[in-house]
């Protein structure tokens, strides 16, 4: 097994070990950033393929500031966000009227969830949602950044998060009230 240094000088130079190595290594690790963007496992493979085509493209624009792993996973960030972007015409959006009040016992309904169950709540949520929930949720960007990444602006970047937030708070109790009736 190759340590990083050498899995990194041995995909600069296209040594197909040292990238099967780094993809052995890694992909466990980013894995489940795909699954976080991707409305299924089919997409989020697609968004895994893509990102590790692009992490080998762009090996050598990786200069050792900060950690590998760190690096990979922004690519792979991006790569799901680039994902969303071509696939922007499924996005669907929610009506304001259909925002309602959460009770308290609708919470307490995540406690009492995997994080298999609640990851697969999260990928059905329409794709604008899903991207802007993860980005805002999970890799703790702005509404500035997020606004500026995906060009929408921020007050809609708000919105879709404030929606999404709603959208998951109903499909969570819908399971907690049928998986207790």
């Amino acid at each position: 097994m190759l340590n990083d240094e050498d899995i990194l000088n041995g995909c600069r130079a296209g040594d197909a070990l040292a990238q099967k190595e780094l993809y052995d290594k890694y992909s466990p690790k980013l894995w489940p950033i795909c699954l976080r963007y991707a409305k299924n496992v089919m997409s989020a493979e697609d968004i895994m393929q893509e990102g590790f085509i692009r992490i080998f493209r762009y090996i050598n624009d990786y200069k050792g500031e900060g950690s590998f792993e760190g690096w990979l996973r922004r690519v792979m960030v991006n790569t799901a966000i680039n994902y969303y972007k071509k696939n922007l015409q499924q996005k669907m959006e929610k009506d304001i009227d259909e925002v309602y009040d959460i009770s308290i016992r609708e919470a307490d309904a995540i406690s009492q969830m995997t994080t298999e169950e609640i990851l697969s709540v999260v990928q059905t949520l329409p794709d604008g949602y899903r991207t802007i929930f993860n980005l805002f949720v999970i890799e703790g960007f702005s509404h500035k950044v997020i606004a500026e990444t995906l060009g929408i602006t921020e007050n809609t970047s708000k919105s879709q998060l404030s929606r999404a937030r709603v959208l998951l708070q109903h499909k969570i109790n819908k399971i907690y009230r049928t998986g207790n009736d």
